[in-house]
């Protein structure tokens, strides 16, 4: 593993929320194959028959990767549980390098049948759980010689096609993003980086597979390790020149110089992946 990325982030602290399953869980595993402790926060500590995936799980794989896992029961939604997080990140570990907001709620719904509360839902984790978290580490992000913040959210598209299409998902979303473009002059100074990344094509996440179906989803899809190893690249690249930014996780990869990301593929053939939501190379949704 490390051979890819010889800075690696050996006794590097890096939170991940979301982190029981999917994208989540394969971003604490990379970044524990890679030498880092990690904290992660999510909401299922308990298996659910619906969805598969538990903290405790994750905790197990991470320590198989070689890493270091502080497993936190954490609503997002909560700001108060969230610092408690926090303050039990800083107890074990002493410091905070890496906040990942990947925790994510997803609802496709038309505004006539959204019910206000999904609503609500929406902006709670995609929008006020990332503040909270990162509004709680500043303090510990401030002292750490190379601190990032990674937002999984995608590049401000105005499209009103894109935004018309689910406007209360969009809307979460780009709030969101919003929080990238703001954060990363809010503390260009210190300096804390903060870009978001999006997957460039479907990525077979537990969120997607229960929405949509999992042979469905894994059609057209990659597997969610490309994100893994495109944040593991990104928050190892020099905070004061690397802020700002709506990366793709294919951009980032062709960066370090992958150029065959075949690897990742689980749809039958390149043909057959789709391009993901707010692109502006993706069609256009219909109204």
């Amino acid at each position: 593993m490390n051979a890819h990325h010889p800075r690696g982030l050996t006794d590097r602290v890096v939170v991940v929320t979301g982190a029981s399953r999917g994208i989540g869980r394969e971003i604490a595993v990379r970044a524990a194959a890679d030498g880092a402790r990690v904290a992660l926060l999510a909401k299922t500590d308990t298996p659910n028959p619906k969805i598969p995936g538990t903290l405790r799980e994750t905790a197990e794989l991470v320590t198989q990767a070689g890493g270091t896992a502080l497993p936190v029961v954490c609503d997002v939604r909560d700001p108060d549980a969230v610092a408690a997080a926090v303050a039990r990140v800083e107890q074990t570990f002493g410091r905070i390098d890496v906040v990942v907001n990947n925790a994510g709620a997803l609802d496709l719904r038309r505004t006539p049948s959204l019910p206000p509360k999904v609503f609500r839902r929406l902006l709670a984790v995609n929008v006020e759980g990332p503040f909270a978290l990162v509004q709680a580490a500043l303090p510990l992000l401030r002292r750490s010689d190379n601190a990032h913040v990674v937002n999984v959210s995608p590049p401000l598209n105005l499209e009103p096609a894109w935004l018309g299409a689910h406007t209360a998902h969009t809307v979460g979303k780009y709030a969101e993003s919003m929080l990238t473009l703001g954060w990363s002059a809010e503390f260009a100074s210190i300096p804390i980086a903060v870009n978001s990344l999006w997957p460039a094509t479907t990525v077979a996440s537990t969120g997607m597979m229960v929405a949509m179906g999992e042979d469905t989803v894994r059609s057209q899809a990659r597997d969610p390790r490309i994100m893994a190893d495109a944040v593991v690249a990104l928050v190892q690249r020099p905070a004061g020149e690397c802020t700002g930014n709506f990366f793709t996780d294919e951009q980032i990869l062709r960066e370090e110089g992958v150029t065959d990301l075949s690897g990742y593929r689980l749809a039958a053939r390149d043909e057959d992946l789709t391009p993901n939501f707010y692109l502006s190379t993706t069609p256009l949704p219909r109204v």
